[in-house]
């Protein structure tokens, strides 16, 4: 079975590659978890965080902004001592900003799903790369994302990180065309 370049023979990373990544994604909390998730992957492999996700939802209380936003410096501090996710308080205070950035949106009666959506027009985009070196790293509807997320009080979310979720969410497809998983069109 042909999958992308990218994909080790990691179990968890093909487990991940074939259900999870480039479908996508329209629920606002599913989309607001992912979005924290893929920015603790600054400076480190998705594997590292795939590995440690179940971890992560337990410990940000499954990553409902509501409570997240009342963490305080003591739920911070057993945090950093959790050894099941990446201890680092700039990335765990960056989960607390995102979802206080979050619940400002909805307060401003912004729906999170559309307003991400929107950055691509509201509908998957299908690339049709033949190999991973082709892939950019960032693109305009990225650096645009970045640029909004950050304005509404969002940090470790760069425009690559930006990209890299949209491609997580299926807002892009970029699955090699060679992968088992590239979307094929039927033909009668």
């Amino acid at each position: 079975m042909q999958r992308c370049g990218w994909v080790s023979d990691d179990p968890i990373y093909q487990e991940y590659h074939d259900k999870v990544w480039g479908r996508p994604v329209y629920d606002e909390r599913e989309l607001f978890a992912k979005l924290c998730l893929d920015g603790q992957q600054a400076g480190l492999s998705w594997i590292t965080i795939l590995k440690k996700q179940a971890n992560y939802e337990k410990a940000f209380d499954g990553f409902d902004p509501y409570k997240i936003a009342l963490y305080d410096e003591a739920k911070v501090e057993a945090l950093l001592q959790d050894k099941g996710i990446v201890r680092n308080h700039l990335k765990v205070q960056s989960i607390i900003r995102n979802a206080k950035g979050y619940i400002a949106l909805k307060e401003q009666g912004v729906d999170f799903s559309e307003f991400l959506w929107s950055f691509i027009g509201g509908e998957p985009r299908l690339n049709a790369w033949k190999s991973m070196d082709e892939l950019p790293a960032q693109t305009p509807e990225s650096e645009a994302m970045s640029k909004a997320l950050k304005k509404a009080g969002f940090n470790f979310v760069g425009p690559t990180i930006c990209y890299a979720f949209m491609q997580a969410v299926g807002m892009v497809n970029d699955h090699e065309v060679g992968c088992h998983c590239y979307p094929r069109q039927k033909t009668d």
